[in-house]
């Protein structure tokens, strides 16, 4: 295609490409990297960035000529039982009255940085994450609600987001119909694997009338959107059993599948020491499984947003990337990607302005933090120009595969191909395999490249040669 025709084919087609599975060439690109849901990665996080430097960046976002929205994301770190492939920071316990401590820390976080925030900055996105949110009963949970609605502005607005992350073993239709009650719209669901087989090995039995259960309590009581998680890569994980199980993800008609890949870190996460890794799937079944959810879930109707995403064709999630508006956040795709993340519990990470920052990870530094007054952020990150003149450009490519080099360009008073000269060395192998086209004027990511989103990304990262991809990031597929 000549630049002229490349240039015109990017304008009048605004609609992402469908990808193309390539087994041989995902398998030569397979390599481990960064999921991008912030840039620069967690492992650029330091010390240096301390609750002296959160109070200032607050203030400073309060103060820009139209200040952003909020989105506040809690972790509840507790769960009843181990998942053996679980990466997550989290407690576990059968012991609910461990929630009562850890809660009476999380209000005195919401009481110290809420009325940092000012009051006409609105939450229109909430997010609880875990652990297992659906740990604290109903009775904890409004409790929590009350207390984030007296220290920060919650949106009215009907398009507000406000989602749970729900264990469906421990959640039933009255729980899903009282957490309605209290504002929440959005559910996520994990399954995993229905298999017993893959269950077993995982330390995870859920049958599919659990998780059927859960959902349909969610559209009964008017939930905007449930979606429901998948890992590929399991032990004992095959073909002929994912595609079951692909079958009944199906029939319960969730609006969004997440289908991650089951990054193998042993020396990482501790409860994965519990995986027989001779059970895990060779590289090949590994790509095959993925190829089989690529192929079931779009025959089924679901769009393939990204990553690990899909959504139904008339999906905000779909709506948006068509309309050039998607962003990517610690969430993952969204829709609100525009907001001011506020971390709330342990181990949780807010974005606020042009900074990021984190938690302390256990309860204990958690705790003492809190017991002295103090907001618990032990690290972080204040954002330099090349980093945000990055994170918006791996932004572009990840959330819209393609890239207007001149606009770019003058909207940072920069040369782009001069700017970014090694970037562009570094993309031309994958331009030559087919995955990028560049032209004077644009990059655009081709049918070829969209699985492999998160390698062309890596090439316009200028942090890598300072961390260890392998140990540290999962693999791209």
């Amino acid at each position: 295609m000549t630049d002229a025709g490349f240039a015109q084919t990017c304008v009048m087609n605004p609609i992402i490409v469908a990808p193309q599975f390539d087994p041989a060439l995902i398998a030569r690109y397979d390599l481990a990297g960064p999921r991008y849901t912030s840039y620069p990665t967690a492992p650029q996080f330091n010390a240096d960035f301390n609750e002296t430097a959160l109070r200032a960046t607050i203030q400073a976002s309060n103060e820009e000529p139209i200040p952003r929205p909020l989105s506040l994301y809690v972790h509840v770190p507790f769960c009843m039982s181990p998942c053996f492939y679980c990466g997550c920071n989290r407690v576990i316990t059968r012991d609910t009255s461990k929630a009562d401590h850890y809660l009476e820390r999380l209000y005195r976080e919401i009481e110290l940085i809420g009325p940092l925030f000012d009051r006409d900055r609105t939450v229109r996105q909430l997010h609880f994450g875990g652990g297992t949110p659906n740990f604290l009963d109903i009775t904890r949970m409004r409790d929590l609600m009350g207390s984030l609605a007296r220290n920060f502005s919650f949106s009215r607005e009907a398009s507000r987001e406000y989602g749970i992350e729900i264990d469906p073993r421990f959640a039933d239709g009255a729980y899903v119909r009282e957490l309605a009650e209290l504002g929440f719209n959005r559910i996520s669901v994990g399954i995993q694997d229905f298999d017993p087989a893959v269950q077993q090995a995982v330390n995870r039995i859920q049958s599919v009338e659990q998780t059927r259960e859960v959902l349909e309590a969610a559209r009964a009581a008017s939930f905007r959107s449930a979606n429901v998680d998948l890992i590929y890569g399991l032990p004992r994980q095959t073909v002929d059993g994912f595609s079951h199980t692909l079958d009944q993800v199906v029939a319960l008609e969730a609006d969004r599948v997440a289908v991650y890949g089951y990054a193998h870190l042993p020396k990482m996460f501790k409860p994965q020491r519990q995986i027989n890794a001779e059970e895990l799937p060779d590289p090949a079944t590994r790509l095959a499984l993925f190829g089989c959810a690529l192929e079931k879930l779009s025959a089924a109707g679901y769009v393939y947003i990204g990553m690990d995403h899909f959504a139904r064709a008339d999906d905000e999630l779909v709506q948006a990337q068509r309309a050039g508006t998607l962003q990517r956040n610690f969430q993952g795709y969204s829709t609100h990607g525009d907001c001011d993340i506020v971390g709330l519990g342990a181990s949780a990470i807010g974005r606020i302005g042009d900074s990021y920052s984190q938690n302390a990870r256990d309860l204990i530094g958690y705790y003492a933090a809190l017991d002295a007054g103090r907001l618990p952020v032990v690290r972080g990150l204040e954002l330099v120009e090349d980093d945000l003149i990055r994170r918006e450009l791996i932004g572009e490519l990840m959330c819209h595969g393609r890239l207007d080099k001149h606009a770019f360009g003058a909207r940072h008073e920069l040369l782009f191909d001069e700017y970014f000269a090694q970037a562009r060395q570094r993309l031309h192998p994958l331009i030559g395999d087919g995955l990028v086209l560049e032209s004077p004027r644009e990059i655009r990511v081709t049918s070829r490249g969209r699985l492999l989103l998160r390698n062309i990304a890596m090439c316009f990262d200028a942090y890598l040669d300072d961390v260890a991809p392998a140990t540290r990031f999962s693999r791209v597929i």
